[in-house]
C-alpha cells in the first residue's frame, strides 16, 4: 500500500524542488555573467587578425549586401560600455568621438581610415537602442554610395 506524505513532508518536498529552481536560475545567472565578461573582455582588445583576413571578412560582407540591393551594411554590434565614454560621444555625435574607441571597435575604424575610407567607403557609429533611457549597443555601418 502507498503511503500518503504529510502535510508538513509535503511542504519539504515542495521546498527542496523551489530550493533546486533557485539554484538552477543562479547557476544560468553566473554561466551568462560569465560569458558576457569573457565577450567584453575580447572586444576590448584587438582581434590580432591581419589586414589581408580583414579584408577578406569585409569583402564577403560587402558583396552579401550588394547582391542583396543594399548600399550599406552593419558590420558589427558592441555594447557602449566599450568606449571609454560609454557611447556618450558617438551618441551625441561628437567631433572626436572615434577617440573615445578601444579594442575590436577602434580596430574597425582604424581599418576603414586606412583601407576603405581611400576607396571611396563611408563608416557611421550610431546608437542602435536606448535600454532604460541610456544608450545601448552601437552598430557600425559601412556604406558605399
Amino acid at each position: 500500500m502507498t503511503n500518503i506524505l504529510t502535510a508538513k513532508e509535503l511542504q519539504q518536498k515542495i521546498a527542496l524542488a523551489e530550493a533546486a529552481k533557485a539554484s538552477a536560475a543562479l547557476k544560468a545567472h553566473e554561466a551568462a555573467e560569465r560569458e558576457k565578461h569573457e565577450m567584453m573582455e575580447r572586444l576590448t582588445r584587438p582581434s590580432g587578425l591581419s589586414d589581408d583576413e580583414i579584408v577578406e571578412k569585409a569583402a564577403a560582407i560587402v558583396n552579401r549586401a550588394v547582391e542583396n540591393g543594399q548600399t550599406s551594411v552593419q558590420v558589427f554590434r558592441f555594447p557602449h560600455s566599450i568606449c571609454t565614454d560609454n557611447g556618450r560621444a558617438i551618441n551625441q555625435a561628437e567631433a572626436g568621438w572615434e577617440k573615445t574607441l578601444t579594442g575590436v571597435p577602434k580596430e574597425i575604424y582604424e581599418f576603414w581610415k586606412r583601407q576603405l575610407q581611400p576607396r571611396g567607403y563611408h563608416i557611421r557609429f550610431e546608437t542602435l537602442n536606448y535600454p532604460g533611457g541610456m544608450p545601448g549597443d552601437i552598430g557600425i555601418f559601412l556604406s558605399w554610395v
